[in-house]
């Protein structure tokens, strides 16, 4: 859980967006990053791998001098992340309420998502690895979803931008797609525990994780609703002055309901649902909500603006389908046992 919890809340100093949360003037330090990273890697190596040695597991390869090459880099990023304008500079240290809401949304899934995998007999290590899983192929498969299903040429045009996720530009339905298949691959290394029983779990922390990183978008502006008269339209006063659906919180409170059904399902079947079960609810609910509150929201891809229907509602179509079927073939393995 430290560092899981660790990487998730640099996520809240990383990407880039209005408005700040706070700021912390920048600091000049009596000596180079680079000699705190030397220090800070070596004697933080050391009580990580005395640590990891004890628990039989590391997540990192090469033992101490594996972990001493990760702390020593990822300090030396700390002048990326805090934007220090030299080397003997620390910030200003600005984090953005975006990146708080993102931080939010991985530790909340891990601690609702845990729970329920430990009861089905994951451990701790095999937790804190398939977390790490997740985590990554949130990120990656959202932002690839980004660049591949709504700004394709733009992308191609300047490749060097593909991997400056703190700017922004993440989609959901890459990271539905990015998810399962690592979790895929990671659930073959396990001997007891199957893909479906893993992903069944998963999604209810997918679900609370989705309500903040739509908060998350409230705050950034992101994601604008259509122009409307209706008394709870919203001026996003950083884009312009028209009265807005705040779309972005619809779905955040959409993620909610969705989040209700599962636990729901999970209290009707006594914490032994069919397999398949959640993961399909949670495919259809989520993107047949998705799908029509894309009438709700401008248009994101450019190239898709005479379409009959918007990049997100074609995406989401064969994501409901795909939860329909999970959820007939639960219920069919359930009614012949």
């Amino acid at each position: 859980m430290s560092l899981y919890s660790i990487i998730s809340v640099f996520a809240a100093f990383v990407w880039n967006g209005q408005p700040i949360l706070f700021s912390i003037p920048a600091i000049d330090l009596p000596f180079s990053i680079s000699w705190l990273a030397l220090l800070g890697g070596f004697f933080g190596a050391q009580w990580l791998h005395s640590r990891w040695q004890k628990k039989g597991v590391s997540p990192i390869p090469f033992g101490f001098w594996g972990i001493f090459v990760a702390l020593f880099v990822g300090i030396q990023l700390l002048d990326l992340i805090i934007q220090g304008p030299g080397f003997s500079t620390i910030g200003p240290i600005e984090p953005r309420w975006y990146g708080l809401m993102f931080a939010l949304a991985f530790i909340s899934g891990y601690l609702l998502a845990s729970r329920e995998l430990t009861w089905i007999g994951l451990s701790p290590q095999e937790l804190d690895r398939l977390l790490m899983v997740v985590l990554i192929s949130t990120v990656v498969g959202a932002r690839l979803g980004h660049v591949i299903f709504y700004d394709l040429d733009y992308y191609l045009a300047n490749p060097e931008l593909i991997p400056q996720i703190w700017r922004g530009g993440l989609a959901s339905h890459g990271a539905a797609i990015a998810i399962p298949l690592a979790v895929w691959f990671y659930a073959r290394s396990l001997k007891k525990i199957t893909f479906l029983q893993l992903a069944d779990r998963i999604v209810i922390g997918v679900s609370i994780a989705g309500m903040f990183i739509r908060t998350g978008n409230f705050f950034n502006s992101e994601i604008l609703g259509q122009p409307t008269d209706l008394p709870w339209a919203i001026v996003f006063a950083q884009r312009d002055l028209l009265p807005r659906h705040p779309t972005m919180l619809y779905e955040a409170l959409w993620c909610l309901v969705v989040l209700a059904v599962l636990l729901f399902l999970l209290h009707r079947y006594a914490k032994k649902p069919p397999k398949g079960l959640l993961l399909g609810t949670f495919l259809s609910v989520m993107f047949s909500g998705r799908f029509m509150l894309e009438f709700t929201k401008m248009r994101q891809a450019a190239f898709a603006t005479d379409w009959p229907l918007s990049m997100g509602q074609l995406l989401s179509i064969p994501a409901v389908l795909i939860g329909l079927w999970l959820i007939v073939r639960a219920l069919k393995s359930k009614s012949s046992t």
